[in-house]
Order: C-alpha cells, then structure tokens, then sequence
C-alpha cells in the first residue's frame, strides 16, 4: 500500500458489533481509524438483516455535527425530525454539468476544437443539462454558425429557463442578438 494513499472496500473494514438492547442493534465500520483519517470523520454502518437499524436513533443537538447518510447496496429508511426519506442504494456521485463547462469556458477562445470536445462529452453523459446547451450555443455563435447556436440556445432555455436572462447581455452571443428569434427565446431584466 502506499504512504500517499489507502484503499478499503467495506467488506473489508473491521466490523464492530453496536447493541442498544431491545432498541437497536448494528454493526460500525471504522472507516476514518482503517484509513488514518484525521481532518474529518467517517465511519459505516451496516445491518445484519431488512428492517435493523443502520443507525442508532439520535439527535445532533448535543453533538452540533453534520452527517452524510449514502446508501452504498441494499435500502434504508432515515428518519430525520419527521420526515420519513426512502433511499435505495445509488451512484454516489453524479458530475455536475458544471465540470464541462467550466472545462469549456477556459478554452473557449484560445482552442474551440477542445471546448467543443468537451461540451459533446459532458452532453453524452448529462445531455439534459440546459448550462451546457448554453456554453454550445456561445461556442457556436463566436464560430459562425448562428443556426447551431440559436438551436443549442433553445434547448437550453427549454431546460434552464434562466438561460435567457444570461442570453441577453452575453456578449459571446452578440452575433445573434438581432436575430428574430433570439429576441423571442430572451428575456430583458431590469
């Protein structure tokens, strides 16, 4: 293993039995102490059977702490205050929109070919996403082509509707701000 980092998959995490009596009982997975965290901590909980506890009831009153609660296999059921939140098991994380064109946005002017690349990768991964539709349609009008971008700017105003207020005084746009129908996808904030 190395000194820069370590890897642990739960399964492999020492299991530490938790029994609350007739209230509870889990199993505690120190994840923080199996990995030498010491800026934050972690830890995982795992229950034997459908209907156990994954975590000990508890308030955050007296601990003034926050928590992550992800499910990585199986379900749970969290009761927070009282609400009831269902939370089957799921990605853990899904990339923001934001990381394309973020990505884009710095080379933008100086390599379109890049910035294009990058808006077509995070549109096949998250081609719902009105801020990259708006970062193409930007991209398409400084190259020219006014038909792509007034198309690119539609579907990102179907998806994001804020993306018109942008639209209107975003200079990288300017070449289609006559355009007939940019004025109908826009919108003039006072």
């Amino acid at each position: 293993m190395s000194d820069t980092y370590r890897v642990a998959h739960l399964d492999d995490l020492d299991r530490i039995p938790v029994d609350g009596g007739q209230e509870f009982s889990l199993t505690w997975l120190p994840v923080r102490r199996s990995l030498g965290i010491r800026a934050f901590g972690t830890n995982a909980f795992v229950a034997e059977s459908a209907g156990d506890h994954v975590v000990e009831p508890h308030t955050e009153l007296g601990a003034e702490h926050e928590e992550l609660y992800f499910v990585a296999r199986g379900r749970a059921t969290f009761t927070l205050g009282e609400e009831t939140v269902d939370a089957p098991a799921a990605g853990s994380y899904e990339v923001s929109a934001w990381e394309w064109t973020f990505r884009a946005a710095a080379v933008r002017y100086s390599n379109p070919a890049a910035a294009r690349a990058i808006l077509d990768d995070g549109l096949r991964v998250r081609p719902e996403a009105g801020s990259l539709h708006y970062e193409l349609a930007c991209l398409d009008a400084l190259s020219g082509d006014h038909e792509a971008a007034l198309a690119a700017l539609s579907e990102a105003v179907q998806l994001r509707p804020e993306t018109a207020a942008w639209a209107y005084d975003d200079e990288d746009l300017a070449s289609i701000h006559d355009d007939p129908r940019f004025v109908a996808l826009t919108t003039r904030n006072p």
